[in-house]
């Protein structure tokens, strides 16, 4: 796969730059992260952090091992055996808010955690992602949707549950071939059943984009919609890049102005609502992001156009809600 080339690119750009190689780390209200986060972190035991106290985020992503209604222990991606204090206003989501230690053994998870990564206040149990071209709808009370989710993932087959579809039809009428699709749901068994509309469908079909206004090279950063998708790398997909460098037919379109740039270049992603901001690779093309010309509502409105898409633990360490699916951002080169 192109994708693997990532780090060698990165590696390549810094020498001939002359940047830092060192992995980017989050920015908390525009500073460096450093010995001075550690004690605004510990700060505030007592009560969840907001945008305003720039708590720092870290995300846990893992299986559960065990989990009681103080602790939770999860077996992150790397292998580690993980153990955090589960916060008393913590809440959890598994295609509905339960009580995390309701949550079953063996979930995967997604935990927005403080201290360290000690303390979990937020968890997403098995939650997906599914976002693409409408190809085939089957069923009449069940609905199943064959969907392209673009070169750089393989067609994915969801099911829409009767008990949900009012939900989904509201904002997504248009359920039939070409027309664009993105709900949020939970992998069952292997199955994907989506449970929320991520955003309202827009009413053009998904090959009939409009025209982007034309990028203005003197802007440094870019205003529109974030939003989060399932990538194995963390980092950010990207509609503008060159066909030939990723293998994808369907890259270099965005609703949004973009510019064009090379798979593995840097960008720096504000969260317009919380002011956090952080400093991300590009792993993948976003073919299929650049085909939604819809706004976020989460704080204001933003320009329509969505600019990356994060895999879910950037996105989460960005102040994002996995439910919610966006948040405004502004974007520009790292």
């Amino acid at each position: 796969m192109p994708y693997q080339d990532v780090e060698r690119r990165r590696m390549l750009a810094a020498a001939v730059l002359g940047r830092d190689l060192r992995p980017p780390t989050p920015d908390l209200d525009g500073r460096d992260e450093g010995a001075g986060d550690e004690s605004v972190e510990d700060g505030g035991a007592g009560s969840p952090g907001t945008g305003n106290d720039q708590v720092r985020l870290i995300a846990v992503s893992g299986q559960i091992l065990d989990i009681s209604p103080h602790l939770i222990i999860v077996e992150d991606d790397t292998g580690e055996e993980r153990r955090l204090v589960i916060a008393p206003w913590a809440t959890a989501w598994r295609g509905s808010p339960l009580p995390p230690a309701d949550l079953p053994i063996g979930a995967r998870v997604v935990i927005r955690a403080l201290r360290s990564g000690t303390v979990a206040e937020r968890i997403w149990a098995d939650i997906t992602r599914m976002t693409g071209i409408i190809r085939d709808v089957r069923g009449s009370r069940d609905l199943t949707i064959e969907l392209d989710g673009g070169a750089h993932r393989r067609p994915l087959s969801v099911v829409v549950p009767y008990r949900f579809s009012g939900r989904i039809r509201v904002r997504h009428p248009q359920l039939t071939p070409g027309y664009l699709f993105d709900a949020i749901g939970v992998l069952d068994d292997g199955t994907a059943l989506a449970h929320l509309p991520a955003t309202s469908q827009p009413p053009y079909r998904g090959r009939s984009v409009p025209p982007p206004p034309a990028y203005g090279g003197t802007r440094s950063a870019i205003s529109g919609t974030a939003v989060w998708a399932d990538l194995d790398e963390h980092g950010v997909a990207y509609p503008m890049l060159e066909a030939a460098d990723v293998g994808c037919d369907d890259v270099g379109g965005a609703c949004a102005g973009l510019p064009y740039l090379a798979l593995g270049s840097l960008l720096n992603v504000r969260n317009v609502c919380d002011g956090r901001s952080s400093t991300l690779p590009i792993v993948a093309c976003g073919c299929v992001a650049g085909r939604f010309c819809d706004r976020c509502l989460e704080c204001g409105t933003s320009p329509r156009g969505r600019l990356v898409e994060l895999s879910p633990a950037a996105y989460v360490e960005l102040g994002g809600d996995l439910t919610k699916g966006c948040f405004n951002a502004r974007v520009g080169l790292g």
